[in-house]
């Protein structure tokens, strides 16, 4: 008897990662912008410990910000208020025309400063005050984040 291998069919269209189908869910991406790397530090282990979701890059100032923002396509970004080069209100209203659908948590220790209308200006989604827990971060994550059922 003679071994023959099994016919396999031609394939009949080659493999292109362009008409893959996206992931139903993929993971939530953050991007992390505060000019003092100690807090840079601890918001991405906090993230990447205590919650779901993913940190795709981080950030020193605003320009910074918004360059990476382009290219990582993040679902939300944590906005430090004070920065040197850019603030995060500016950097924020060029996000909100440049990646419209990414969340925009703009977060300081001086948030008396910043008023609502100039939030709601800017369209910011939410402000958070760092002398605030970081247990409310997680919660505020996942009201942002998570698709409601």
């Amino acid at each position: 008897m003679e071994n023959k291998k099994p016919y396999v069919p031609p394939r009949l269209t080659e493999y292109d990662p362009k008409n893959a189908q996206p992931d139903k869910n993929p993971t939530p991406t953050l991007l992390i912008c505060d000019d003092n790397p100690n807090i840079r530090y601890l918001l991405r282990a906090y993230v990447e410990s205590r919650t779901p979701f993913e940190v795709c890059g981080e950030a020193e100032h605003g320009v910074d910000a918004i360059e990476k923002a382009k290219e990582l396509q993040p679902d939300l970004i944590l906005l430090d208020l004070s920065m040197p080069i850019m603030t995060g209100a500016e950097a924020a209203v060029i996000l909100k025309r440049t990646v419209p659908q990414m969340k925009i948590i703009l977060f300081s220790m001086h948030l008396d400063d910043v008023s609502k209308s100039l939030v709601t200006a800017i369209g910011v989604d939410l402000t958070l005050s760092k002398s605030d827990s970081i247990h409310k971060l997680a919660d505020h994550l996942h009201a942002l984040l998570t698709p409601e059922h």
